[in-house]
């Protein structure tokens, strides 16, 4: 089978997992997100269920000719039915137990499935072979009663099981008569019925998530591809110290044989900024709260010096890039990257959106924890830093690894810092410090204006003193640093419509970069143009475009990083949170109002 995007996320926003469209496990990380694979298939050509293949967890119906899926409501757990040619059917339901207990949330690094059959005689085959060491070698496994353990990388796991451990061990067929339940998680015994057990964690499990949702505050339109994006942006926090993952995956190409193979289960600053921004429109404020303590920390551990572009989800600094040699990669087209050279990189947009994140802190009135005057002393060390780096080189939001330039982008965002800082001021009845913040935003944003403007062109350039174009210098408007009436960003938009628009979709620059020329588009990008074609009185437009990136979504509902603009295929890391913002910012933005059906 070949591998592609058309994936399943579960979760409990302390482990995950991606399920394929025949109810494999192919991709999971233990004991978190940016852990060693557990499974790894995804990654790994070799042919299903063929000898020597591992990483993978499938429940197989011989004959099976149908296979169908679909998520209980407003959850992420996972209901796969299949069904053979004799009639025979059974659904397989996939979780990961999230729920309030004795006071907190349990989230344990475990996977559950339930086996159920629904007619006549299923026969199964289970296959349940994890990895270690990054693909590179089977664990090894011990025996009891009733379990089964993998000794791992960094942690041993224990299925538990009411199916006989000996045709689990021995991969033989055998029918299923009866329910059957599957519990991998911690080597600890476990003492509870275990039926009984999970289905009462699969219970509450969905309670507890459909209780999240009903608290959001979502468009009257796209109900339910808003609620999926929320529900896996969510489980893109690692919930235990509220940082917020760009992806789930690590080394999916940007485009075939690219090379662009990146590791993306860390925490970008600016991804997290977009992603905390989204759900603040939805009224999702726990993912705001869990985030900002996480930021909280950053700052306090930079000292009012530099901040990293990434960080791990523990807060880890180090992040080594290198190449897992024991998995080909993604239909064979390596290499796996593990860690993100980024993290060394200078980018400077970083300071603005810790601000820009925190800023509602200062004024919402529903958060359990509000911003003081402590905390608006700590962000102006951050605003300090964007006040003296914002018109200094950096790698920009694109990354790049050999060159740099000042990015208008980053120096936008720097001055958003300011900007907002001295809105912060205001609240706190800091008439000095707001006044301090905003004379220094104004001299910003004038210097940014003279230095970006292109005369010869009559557009905004992406870095100062030249003449680059790239989707980035768009956000100008998000921003607020240019209205959407302003001459210079009517045709700073044209421009950019013209030289980066692909059909119905938006490259991020058409120039060569230090792996050539990019070869998909970006699917944030679009979300981006999409906005400011609304902005702009250009509706009709803006809602065409908007349901044509719906229709570019997996069956699961989501997007990727990147898409291929003439033939539709989804590219890049998986699910990808750039993308499920876009989504829900165009939603809210497009949507009618409810007072419209009322």
């Amino acid at each position: 089978m070949t591998a592609t995007l058309d994936l399943w996320p579960i979760g409990n926003c302390q482990v995950s997992a991606l399920i394929d469209r025949a109810g494999r496990f192919v991709w999971g990380c233990v004991p978190r997100v940016d852990g060693d694979p557990a499974f790894s298939s995804l990654l790994d050509p070799a042919p299903r269920a063929a000898e020597g293949a591992r990483g993978f967890w499938e429940i197989d119906l011989e004959d099976c000719v149908e296979t169908t899926q679909h998520y209980v409501r407003n959850t992420p757990v996972l209901v796969t039915r299949h069904e053979d040619k004799h009639g025979n059917a059974l659904e397989i339901i996939d979780f990961c137990p999230r729920f309030q207990r004795s006071g907190r949330m349990f989230r344990p690094v475990a996977y559950a499935r339930i086996v159920r059959p629904v007619s006549g005689n299923p026969r199964i085959r289970i296959r349940l072979r994890p990895a270690r060491d990054w693909g590179s070698r089977d664990p090894a496994k011990t025996r009891g009663t009733n379990h089964i353990r993998y000794m791992l990388s960094d942690m041993t796991l224990r299925l538990t099981t009411t199916a006989p451990v000996g045709w689990i061990e021995d991969e033989r067929l055998f029918r299923v008569e009866r329910p059957l339940h599957f519990y991998l998680g911690p080597d600890e015994s476990f003492s509870d019925d275990l039926r009984i057990a999970l289905d009462t964690m699969l219970d509450r499990t969905i309670r507890e998530w459909q209780a999240w949702v009903r608290g959001l505050a979502t468009p009257v339109e796209w109900q339910k591809a808003v609620i999926r994006s929320a529900i896996t942006l969510k489980l893109c926090q690692h919930e235990e110290t509220g940082a917020i993952v760009a992806a789930l995956t690590t080394s999916l190409p940007e485009h075939a044989d690219s090379g662009r193979n990146w590791d993306y289960r860390y925490c970008w600053i600016r991804d997290a900024y977009y992603t905390v921004q989204a759900l603040n429109r939805l009224g999702a404020l726990d993912v705001l709260e869990g985030y900002l303590e996480y930021l909280r920390n950053l700052v306090d551990n930079a000292r009012g010096g530099h901040i990293q572009p990434l960080y791990g989800v523990g807060g880890e600094a180090t992040l080594t890039e290198w190449i897992a040699e024991g998995l080909a990669g993604y239909r064979g087209m390596g290499p796996v990257r593990v860690g993100n050279q980024a993290a060394e990189q200078i980018q400077h947009d970083a300071y603005g959106q810790i601000v820009l994140s925190s800023t509602q802190s200062f004024f919402d009135r529903r958060l359990l924890r509000m911003g003081g005057v402590d905390d608006f002393h700590a962000l102006e060390a951050v605003g300090e830093r964007a006040w003296a780096v914002y018109d200094k080189p950096d790698a920009g939001l694109w990354e790049l690894r050999t060159r740099s330039h000042v990015h208008t982008y980053s120096a936008a965002m720097c001055w958003a810092a300011c900007d907002r800082l001295a809105n912060a001021a205001a609240a706190l009845d800091l008439p000095e410090r707001a006044t301090f913040w905003q004379e220094r935003a104004d001299s910003m944003h004038e210097t940014i204006i003279k230095a970006a403007w292109r005369d010869d062109t009559n557009r905004m350039s992406a870095t100062f003193g030249g003449d680059d174009l790239d989707a980035s210098i768009i956000q100008l408007l998000d921003l607020r640093f240019l209205s959407p009436g302003d001459p210079r960003f009517k045709s700073t938009l044209e421009a950019v419509e013209q030289g980066l628009r692909r059909g119905s979709h938006m490259l991020r620059y058409a120039t060569e970069d230090d792996f050539g020329l990019p070869a998909t588009a970006f699917n944030v990008c679009t979300f981006w143009l999409i906005e400011a074609l609304h902005a702009t009185g250009r509706f009709d437009e803006a809602r065409v475009l908007f349901e044509e990136m719906l229709s570019r979504r997996t069956a699961a509902g989501l997007l990727s990083e990147d898409i291929d603009p003439v033939s539709g295929e989804l590219w890049g890391n998986y699910p990808q949170t750039y993308s499920l913002v876009g989504l829900i910012n165009c939603a809210v933005l497009l949507s009618k109002p409810w007072s419209t059906i009322r």
